[in-house]
């Protein structure tokens, strides 16, 4: 259809995350080697117009909260100024077992 699929967006948002936390110093591997792991816990997402193969998408990620329990990411997706979607994403941490485990003071000041 030369549309892109609404899968791909989440794969956009974890990109986005995943550089915010390296531009803040923080360091995914290494949180795993530690035995932490951040699992997305919920997503919601609204699709304002379509984003077709091949445009340049910028994805805009801020910090909008962290407690104790979890980390909530805002994405909003952009070709040049247009929205094509915003999102909101809930993470928490959980051990190898997938207990949830409080967010790690190191963790909540990268994210």
């Amino acid at each position: 259809m030369g549309l892109l699929h609404h899968s791909k967006y989440l794969s956009y948002f974890e990109i986005g995350r995943t550089e915010m936390f390296r531009a803040g110093g923080g360091d995914y591997r290494a949180m795993e080697e530690s035995g932490l792991f951040v699992v997305v816990a919920k997503v919601v997402c609204r699709y304002r117009k379509p984003a077709r193969y091949d445009d340049l998408l910028t994805i805009r990620t801020t910090l909008k909260q962290v407690s104790l329990a979890k980390i909530v990411h805002e994405y909003e997706v952009l070709r040049e100024d247009i929205c094509l979607a915003v999102a909101e994403v809930t993470l928490a941490v959980v051990d190898r077992t997938g207990t949830a485990q409080p967010i790690p003071a190191w963790v909540a000041e990268q994210a």
